[in-house]
């Protein structure tokens, strides 16, 4: 059985940083794109950051870009979100996710692309 579990989450002031891991266990995912997406409270669950195979390519949500930033390490079976100079806006629960049936990175942004999430993991960002 396929679980992903994140941590890292936690309370930190604006301008903050904070880096989220996420373990995969039970099946060798090192070989999928990984994500990460976000939710926060009335909304709907939102892409945040995707990298590919080999981490050749990543992507990030326009909100993003330029304070995040995602990596793998394929050894340890571990997805990486550094989240650098957040804002309260940034305040949701973060879920990590794994595709297990494809290769392709399309549809990295659809939560429906991926196969496999985690529990999530709550970030609160104070003004």
């Amino acid at each position: 059985q396929v679980q992903l579990a994140e941590s890292g989450g936690g309370l930190v002031q604006a301008g903050g940083s904070l880096r989220l891991s996420c373990v995969a266990s039970g099946r060798t995912l090192s070989r999928y794109p990984k994500g990460w997406f976000r939710q926060a409270p009335g909304k709907e669950r939102e892409f945040v950051a995707a990298i590919s195979w080999g981490s050749s390519i990543t992507y990030y949500a326009d909100s993003v870009k330029g304070r995040f930033t995602i990596s793998r390490d394929d050894a340890k079976n571990t997805v990486y979100l550094q989240m650098n100079s957040l804002k309260p806006e940034d305040t949701a629960v973060y879920y990590c996710a794994s595709k297990a049936s494809s290769w392709s990175n399309n549809g990295y942004d659809n939560p429906t692309s991926y196969d496999y999430w985690g529990q999530g993991t709550q970030v609160t960002v104070s003004s």
